[in-house]
């Protein structure tokens, strides 16, 4: 099993996204607080269409409870189009915590640095976009980690 790990999520559409990528691929979605909605959103439930309620969710007070409440030896990678380290080259494995930044300023410059080897970015032409939007962003991630990983059991 995966983590998905959104801090500080804007969107609800997003969240929705993320719930129904968490319940396909049998991951855990983690909202760090705070939430730019709320979670009776009929937009996060209408993103996330019936299975929403199915989702394995866990919304923290912070990014920090989170690291102290993970099992030991739990690994968290940090995506950000700053990071170092590319996609391809991360070494993901089952249990992973894979650490996604708010939608308008994604994670903090400071807490990528600190990640070293473990702040990971997405492959983007040179000159293209800035971002890509934060639900595409969590799918190629999420499968790149699974595929990596054996497939997680996926069929």
């Amino acid at each position: 099993m995966f983590h998905i790990v959104l801090v500080a999520p804007e969107i609800p559409h997003n969240a929705g996204a993320a719930g129904r990528l968490a319940l396909a691929t049998g991951s855990r979605l983690h909202l760090v607080k705070p939430l730019g909605f709320s979670l009776d959103d009929k937009h996060v439930r209408r993103t996330g269409l019936d299975y929403w309620r199915e989702v394995d969710v866990v919304v923290w007070e912070s990014l920090d409870e989170l690291v102290v409440a993970a099992d030991p030896g739990s690994r968290f990678w940090y995506l950000s189009t700053k990071a170092g380290t590319g996609l391809w080259d991360a070494d993901f494995r089952a249990g992973d915590h894979l650490v996604f930044g708010c939608e308008s300023r994604g994670l903090p410059e400071a807490m990528v640095r600190e990640a070293g080897a473990r702040g990971v970015r997405i492959p983007m032409k040179a000159g293209g976009t800035r971002s890509l939007n934060l639900s595409t962003a969590i799918g190629i991630t999420l499968y790149e980690a699974i595929r990596r990983s054996g497939g997680g059991g996926l069929s």
